[in-house]
């Protein structure tokens, strides 16, 4: 867990300060004690298999594969194993999908920097009609099998706001096509950002304020689904299955509904078949 931490908070696309500010804060504070927090996080969803995100990967590159049978499909990690480094000097050649749907540097940037400018990469896919279809089949899945609350919150990972405007603008993109296909009121959804590092100023609404809000305004059941993040991990099933569950219900509210990841939903491989292909 330290290393990962090391890894992925050294990384200047990640934590935009001084290196002479932040590097000592990093390993004299930071890695003293957040590994011990993390862990106690990432134990609450461990499963048989390993990691939530690590599972759901390699079932989505095996499923991939099945699909193009004429092409080599290997997934890596940006941060930890397998290396995404090691991919680009395994496979020089090859075309890199980023499992970013909305752009930003501290995500597809930061493979970019890894990968190098010559590489071919999707670069985003938040507006992509088969990506917005699939999203749209598992809400639609999740409504058939256990009902459906008065308010859709979708809720994507969070970025300082200094800088994020083009990431948000692909957020609110995905939020509205996703909420037209839905055929939403606009009452009915609400877009929000998560994940909160540090004490800058973030991109707002914040999610875990605005459940609390909604159950104070005595909206009794929530449905949450985390548009950016093509794979349950921590910030989905424990920041918000876990931690924003609970103070939805302590605010009064009664039922909240986490509807999963793309995870390996057929319209999903079948998305991600079409994303690998184009272009």
């Amino acid at each position: 867990m330290r290393a990962y931490l090391a890894e992925f908070l050294s990384d200047p696309r990640v934590v935009q300060l001084p290196r002479f500010v932040w590097l000592p804060i990093l390993h004299g504070i930071v890695l003293r004690k957040r590994p011990a927090k993390s862990a106690a996080k990432y134990a609450a969803i461990w499963s048989a298999e390993g990691s939530p995100l690590a599972v759901h990967t390699r079932r989505q590159a095996a499923a991939l594969q099945i699909r193009l049978a004429d092409m080599k499909v290997e997934h890596a990690m940006r941060y930890g194993e397998p290396s995404l480094a090691a991919a680009r000097v395994r496979l020089p050649e090859a075309k890199v999908v980023p499992l970013y749907p909305q752009y930003s540097d501290s995500t597809t940037g930061s493979i970019i920097d890894v990968m190098g400018p010559g590489q071919r990469i999707v670069m985003q896919f938040y507006d992509h009609p088969a990506y917005i279809e699939a999203l749209a089949a598992n809400v639609r899945r999740h409504w058939q099998e256990r009902g459906r609350g008065a308010k859709l919150v979708m809720s994507f990972h969070g970025l300082p706001k200094r800088g994020g405007a083009l990431y948000a603008g692909q957020c609110y993109g995905t939020s509205k096509l996703l909420a037209d296909k839905l055929q939403l009121a606009a009452g009915e959804w609400i877009t929000t950002f998560q994940s909160r590092f540090g004490f800058a100023e973030w991109l707002q609404p914040y999610t875990a304020p605005t459940l609390v809000s909604l159950a104070q305004q005595k909206v009794e059941r929530v449905d949450v689904i985390c548009p950016g993040f093509v794979s349950d991990c921590l910030e989905t099933l424990e920041e918000i299955g876990i931690e924003a569950r609970r103070d939805f219900v302590t605010a009064g509210g009664r039922e909240f509904h986490l509807i999963p990841c793309l995870n390996e939903s057929p319209e999903w491989i079948s998305a991600l078949a079409r994303i690998c292909t184009e272009g």
